[in-house]
């Protein structure tokens, strides 16, 4: 395929009307520039299993099975800590608060349930109002409080409301939680995060703080999720781009083509977060890597873009000619670099996550702004600029290339040619058997899928309080901390949620779930031979108790008395929904279509094995059920971390093997060329993962994408030696062009190589956890493929030469084992 006209057609627009490719490309900004104000935001791990069928199911318990209301809720969580939350004084500060809250008009409080009320309607069933709930722990002494606490131990969700250290026998815990209900403002929805339900009231933390009593205690008020997405955007790029400027000052010594570096950067950003814009994509967490990578692999263009230039210009060359040169060559690599990043980030599209998706699709739009605008933008401005400046006195700081034979650098970079002279085949068996023993410990890396992958550490780092204020993080997130001291003071239920969809009006509807949680599985806790659950059946077993009435409405419909009505279920039904505060809305339908079970499970087990008895209960029902609850959706989610990993990578690793080989069977007519562009690759990969083993670091929905971000980003490297080398092997003898291509285009990879680190590296300073360590995991993937190309592939395109072309190019070190195995094999002259 002749693609020589297609690179002849840019190379004419570049040098012939840069002036025209300037403007186009300033008026393409504007155009993606309309689309920054259409961005949105998402923060949450919700965004990354929304669409798991146990979060679906999850989703259809809430709405089929949660109590209506007229107005949207919203909730507060307080925390109550003491020597001891269940004395009369700590009981006085909770109902004190209590009652201040519920007669503050603005938080339009619907109620506050606590432990504290529970224990005041023991003492006095008939206190109905918090006044009279107050009066009935006020006037109470401490002995018949704890009488009261030990009664009221038996009434279900008090022990859930205090911490794992409560005593009954001795009436004590250290910790206790309440929750207020709000009704939500007109409009704000019941939505979780920034501007949503769970805002309102506005101030509301606040304003609860304000109204505490806590004379006896100490009351905190935990309000909503850090959203960290906006301040970390705010931290992250300026850091990037301060780091960038100290780097490409390095690179370029020269402040005009740092201009032309940095706006080609900012041009990059508005296209890519234009198209954020105008196509509808929600900016989450995950994109907040994008600019990162993106500035990156742009200096990484404009670096070997200006540093072949400059080679070209150093030995004589005329502007048009040294660029039309430089372009001819680098079209060329930028294209196989975008073409296999573009695959790497798409490899994403197929992830079982949302947000990654997003991630890959917006990933690869933003590699191919890249090459467009430091592909054609570039060139053309640096030869509008040259040209100018031999019309007016534009001072010139620097003209030269990064790397030359007689620098330090030069003689650090000729290392990997050395070794590819003297033993290029032991040097690459010790990189494969180093290789191989990578690849097998890393074969023990963990995956993880957590919430706490998605909040910030409970305090910020010192040197972040000296930021300027408009994106200084707080001290110390509250959320955050009151949330670590839940963790460690509270023991959540386990449960399993079982949303069962099916007939229920049919005979044999509660038959068979008596029937399904009969002999339950191991985690499930069990009373004898039946689950421990909450349903409709144990809502009519309560009721036919103190109801003789219903008993025997029940007895009647029981054909084969056992407890479980199995004939007339709608009037069964019917008559369990008489009173007005009946519970039968929390386990069936109102459509009689759909049930929730709830089982209680071992709240120590694995999640994977709750999981699996969870589905081997769903599967003993014969009507559709579908197990959730947080244990299930978070398992699930982690099992879907290793398999996206695995699929994306297998993806991505094929199909930039074949693009590769693809490109140079129709570029050198050397197919076998593209797989020795994969094989640094593979090893980056294995030293990646097996550094997270080592650092501990587990895959998880974020991080989860690294493998195909290295294999997209890393093989930039690669492409850039090989290229070069086909090139230079075209004019001159293996070794020659191995050593000019080693320092011409090592010298820009090790610019670029710096740069990309320690501009990604910023990540660290990232105020999610899990994004700071995506940061660190893509910086050691660039250094891992930077080392891999100007260390490793001289010696495979040492070993490619002898196998893939009928050169006799010496190989010192193998040409002797190779002589001496032939001596000996050799008969002797008196044989």
């Amino acid at each position: 395929m002749n693609y020589q006209w297609i690179i002849d057609r840019i190379d004419t627009v570049i040098v012939a009307r840069p002036k025209t490719v300037i403007v186009a490309f300033l008026l393409l900004t504007v155009l993606f520039a309309s689309g920054l104000g259409s961005i949105t935001t998402e923060s949450g791990q919700e965004q990354f299993i929304e669409d798991l069928p146990s979060y679906q199911a999850v989703e259809d318990i809430n709405d089929e099975f949660s109590p209506t209301f007229t107005e949207e809720t919203t909730s507060t969580t307080i925390v109550q800590d003491s020597n001891n939350v269940l004395s009369r004084a700590s009981l006085i500060d909770m109902l004190e608060t209590r009652q201040r809250i519920l007669d503050s008009d603005p938080l339009r409080a619907q109620s506050v349930s606590t432990p504290a009320e529970t224990v005041a309607t023991t003492l006095d069933p008939s206190a109905t109002t918090p006044e009279e709930q107050l009066w009935a722990v006020e006037s109470a002494t401490q002995a018949e409080i704890d009488a009261a606490v030990r009664e009221a131990a038996d009434e279900p969700g008090f022990e859930n409301q205090l911490s794992d250290d409560f005593n009954r026998e001795s009436a004590s815990a250290s910790a206790s939680r309440a929750t207020v209900t709000h009704e939500a403002g007109p409009g704000a929805g019941a939505s979780g995060g920034p501007g949503g339900g769970s805002e309102f009231p506005s101030n509301r933390v606040d304003r609860i703080q304000y109204i505490t009593h806590d004379d006896a205690s100490n009351i905190w008020v935990q309000g909503t999720a850090p959203d960290t997405t906006a301040t970390t955007t705010g931290l992250v790029l300026p850091a990037a781009l301060v780091l960038i400027l100290v780097f490409l000052t390095v690179a370029y010594r020269d402040p005009v083509d740092i201009g032309i570096g940095l706006l080609a950067i900012i041009m990059t950003l508005i296209w890519t977060f234009g198209f954020i814009g105008i196509a509808g994509i929600p900016f989450a967490v995950l994109l907040i890597a994008i600019p990162p990578i993106l500035i990156a692999i742009g200096i990484d263009f404009g670096i070997h873009s200006i540093n072949r230039y400059r080679e070209e210009r150093v030995r004589g060359a005329e502007i048009t000619e040294a660029m039309t040169r430089t372009t001819d060559q680098m079209t060329v690599a930028f294209a196989i670099v975008t073409g296999t990043s573009a695959v790497g980030f798409l490899s994403n599209m197929i992830s079982a996550f949302p947000p990654t998706q997003d991630f890959g699709l917006v990933a690869a739009a933003g590699i191919i702004f890249t090459f467009f605008i430091f592909g054609v933008f570039v060139p053309a401005a640096k030869v509008a600029v040259d040209r100018a400046r031999q019309r007016y006195p534009i001072p010139t700081m620097a003209t030269t290339p990064l790397g030359s034979e007689s620098s330090p650098l030069g003689r650090l970079l000729s290392v990997g040619v050395t070794v590819a002279k003297r033993g290029p085949l032991v040097f690459l068996l010790l990189t494969a058997m180093a290789t191989a023993g990578g690849a097998v410990y890393a074969t023990g890396v963990d995956t993880g899928f957590s919430p706490d992958d998605f909040q910030p550490a409970e305090e910020t780092p010192e040197y972040m309080q000296s930021l300027p204020e408009s994106i200084r993080p707080p001290e110390q997130f509250e959320y955050v901390r009151i949330n670590n001291y839940l963790d460690r003071h509270f023991e959540e239920n386990s449960q399993v949620l079982m949303y069962v969809e099916g007939p229920m009006t049919e005979d044999s509807a509660l038959e068979e779930i008596h029937r399904a949680s009969q002999s339950p599985p191991p985690t499930f806790e069990r009373d004898r031979r039946q689950a421990e659950t909450q349903s409709i059946i144990t809502l009519i077993q309560s009721r036919a108790e103190r109801d003789p009435e219903f008993r025997a409405l029940v007895k009647r419909n029981d054909r084969n008395d056992n407890g479980i009505p199995d004939d007339n279920l709608p009037q069964i039904y019917a008559a369990l929904a008489a009173p007005a505060d009946s519970d039968l809305d929390s386990f069936l339908a109102d459509d009689r279509r759909s049930a929730q079970v709830i089982y209680t499970v071992d709240g120590d087990a694995d999640d994977k094995a709750v999981t699996n008895d969870a589905y081997t209960v769903a599967n003993s029902y014969r009507m559709a059920a579908q197990p959730t609850g947080s244990v299930i959706i978070f398992d699930e989610a982690i099992s879907l971390v290793l398999e996206s990993v695995i699929e994306t990578l297998i993806l991505t690793l094929v199909g930039a093997a074949g693009f590769l080989i693809m490109s140079y069977w129709i570029i050198e007519g050397r197919p076998s060329l593209g797989v020795v562009n994969v094989i640094p690759i593979l090893v980056t990969v294995v030293a990646v993962v097996a550094s997270m083993r080592a650092l501990g670091i587990a895959f998880n929905a974020i991080n989860g994408t690294i493998l195909a971000i290295a294999v997209g980003i890393g093989i930039d490297y690669a492409v850039h030696v090989v290229h070069r080398f086909a090139d230079e092997y075209h004019e001159r003898p293996l070794y020659p062009a191995l050593q000019r291509t080693v320092i011409g285009t090592g010298g820009a990879l090790t610019g670029s190589m710096l740069t990309t680190v320690f501009g990604i590296g910023v990540l660290v300073l990232a105020l999610n956890p899990a994004l700071g360590v995506f940061g660190i995991l893509i910086s050691l993937s660039v250094l891992y493929a930077y080392l891999s190309s100007v260390l490793l592939l001289p010696s495979i395109i040492v070993v490619w030469e002898r196998l893939a072309t009928e050169s006799e190019t010496p190989m010192p070190l193998f040409d002797a084992v190779s002589d001496a195995a032939t001596n000996q094999q050799s008969p002797s002259a008196g044989d």
